[in-house]
Formats: C-alpha cells, structure tokens, sequence
C-alpha cells in the first residue's frame, strides 16, 4: 500500500493530472490500497483546502478499485474530527491518525485523546506509530489498551524498531482482525516473516509492482524469490541518500515519479525540489534498476 505523494503544481495547487497518473500507476501495478495525507504525501505542509480537494479527486479517481486510506493527523483535533468527516462524505475506507505533533502528549492524555476522537467519527481508524517525527510513540502498553476499541483496524509502524513491531504483531492475538504494516521499505519481508501484513513503502509510488511482488513472495516464504527482490529494494534505497537534508525522501520519491512523467516533483514549502545534478543521480540509479 502506498503511502502516496501529493502531487503539487504550486504552493497550494494540485497537479490533478499528475495525481489521475499516478493513482492509475500504483493501482495497474497491483497495489492492494492507496494511503493520502500522510508523510511522504506531506499532509501537515499542505492548506486544508487542498487536503479536502486532493481527498475528492483521489476518491473519485480511484472509483472503489482499491480501499483508501485518508491521513487526517493535525495538532488541532477539530480539525482531525473535520477532516475524517469529508473522507467518509467522499467514501475513504478508513482514516489514519499518528500522535499530534509539537506539544509531545503522555500516554494517558494519548489515550484519552483516540477514545475521544473515536466517539465523534465514522469511518474505522488506523493507528500510525511515527516517533522520529511526532517524537512521540504509540507505547505497546497504550495500543494495547486501545485496541479494545472495535473501531480501531490496525496499526502502521515506521519507527524502524523491529522488536517494537513484533510486541504490536502479538496484540493480533486478541484482535485477528488487525492489519498490521511497516513503513520502512526495506524492512517489509522482515516485517512479513514476523507476522505483519504488508508494508506502507514510499517506494511503491515509484515501483508499485516491485514491492507487490515483494510482499507476495514473503507471504508465501519464497526465500530464493524475496532474495531476489530485496536486492532490487536495497539498491533503490540509493535514492534517499541524494540530498543532505531531511526532506530528501520525498524530495527523491517525487524526483523519480517526475521523471518517469507520471506527476510534477514540485514540494510543499518550505521544501525545495531537487536541482538537475540530484535528478541525474536519481535517474542514474532509477536506469540501473531497469537494466
């Protein structure tokens, strides 16, 4: 399941073809999901007005092929009540929510912080544990506690911590019904193998049938066959390297998506696109994984 990028034509101007392109690429490479508003879709650089459009237009592009996923994280919880509101309105599967940002939350005002939102939405809600961000985590203990809530599905970990994620798997035994997923890419057969049900990788805006096969191959513990493709995810890793700035994840996911002419790599400010020595370095790692 991608985690998509928003595609941007200015500061606050969707690239609507861009994003029909790009939801048509992941969706014919077999993806088995599509999540918005998240991290590499740079939801929290983006006005509400264009969260709410690019909510529409993916919806209507996607038409019910696959289940979307619609991040609605904010600081301000009317306005994550609001957002999950105009994603039911517009048919999203679900909505994802990680830890409110800037002031780091306790785990019991965490806690208390979910059962309220849960009380006033509709749709079923994903937990998104991303600590290196919000700098603060989903605590076993606290989802745990929180998955006695029917209408919290599951949890998506990109922390990178692969004992953290192997306690959230556990919790699995008293809710079967969790769909449990990783955020680091190259982490996903790993995550698989552990118990998990697939990855929510960047890479798959780039290269949807790649990590498709990926996830398939380590679900049916074909080891020869996840060599094989590890070796490919590992050598995309290369891209993120490009950039000296934090920003560069998304910067290289929309550089590739750019210049496979799928959609603009403009960036949200305060971010800037890559200039063209960083693009040819992208294209020079992008070439070899197709050689």
């Amino acid at each position: 399941m991608p985690p998509l990028v928003t595609p941007l034509l200015d500061r606050d101007t969707l690239d609507v073809q861009g994003t029909v392109r790009l939801i048509d690429h992941v969706i014919d490479g077999g993806v088995a999901g599509i999540f918005i508003l998240g991290s590499t879709g740079e939801a929290p650089s983006l006005s509400y007005r264009l969260r709410r459009e690019f909510i529409r237009i993916a919806a209507e592009q996607i038409a019910g092929r696959v289940p979307l996923l619609v991040g609605i994280t904010d600081t301000a919880f009317v306005e994550s009540v609001s957002l999950a509101e105009h994603a039911a309105e517009h048919g999203a599967t679900a909505v994802v929510l990680t830890t409110p940002y800037y002031f780091p939350a306790g785990q019991t005002e965490l806690i208390q912080y979910v059962e309220h939102l849960v009380e006033v939405i509709t749709l079923p809600l994903v937990l998104y544990n991303m600590p290196g961000l919000t700098k603060v985590w989903f605590e076993p203990d606290t989802v745990r506690h929180l998955s006695a809530l029917q209408q919290i599905v599951g949890l998506k970990d990109s922390s990178g911590d692969l004992d953290y994620f192997r306690r959230i798997v556990s919790i699995k035994e008293q809710r079967p019904d969790w769909t449990i997923m990783i955020g680091p890419e190259h982490l996903t057969a790993t995550a698989v193998a552990a118990g998990g049900d697939g990855g929510v990788n960047g890479g798959a805006n780039v290269f949807p049938q790649l990590f498709v096969s990926l996830f398939q191959a380590a679900a049916e513990g074909d080891s020869e066959r996840v060599a094989e493709l590890q070796s490919q995810v590992d050598a995309l890793q290369a891209i993120y390297d490009v950039g000296k700035y934090g920003s560069r994840f998304i910067k290289a996911t929309k550089c590739a998506l750019s210049l496979q002419g799928i959609c603009s790599d403009h960036m949200a400010e305060p971010f800037n696109h890559f200039l063209p020595p960083e693009r040819e370095r992208v294209a020079r790692i992008l070439d070899g994984l197709r050689d």
